[in-house]
């Protein structure tokens, strides 16, 4: 498991790349990006929905809360990135995967 150090710089480095990649996807997929105290957010106009992104220090994990569901994803370190346990989907496999369902169509998050 990783320390909270290690924890705190690769979750933040994670949110990092998952804000630029979002970022660059929002003009298309009419999305804002909003990142607060180490936690984005994603909010969509129509259909009205927001979607939350946000490390949880004590347990290692980030979470992520987004068409009524939650996800919890825990370190890999052989893939050196978040991932989710059951289908070991990527933090940024699984926001474009919600993001998409949201839309209405694939959403592929690059960067």
């Amino acid at each position: 498991m990783l320390d909270e150090l290690q924890f705190r710089d690769r979750a933040d480095e994670a949110m990092m790349r998952l804000k630029k990649a979002l970022e660059a996807a929002s003009d298309r997929y009419e999305f804002e990006v909003d990142s607060s105290q180490g936690a984005l957010a994603i909010e969509f106009e129509d259909p009205p929905a927001k979607f939350v992104v946000s490390p949880n220090s004590p347990v290692r994990q980030i979470w992520v809360s987004a068409r009524v569901k939650s996800f919890k994803l825990d370190w890999d370190p052989e893939r050196a990135e978040f991932v989710l346990p059951g289908d070991k989907r990527s933090l940024r496999e699984l926001i474009g995967g919600v993001v998409g369902e949201q839309w209405g169509e694939e959403v592929v998050l690059i960067g």
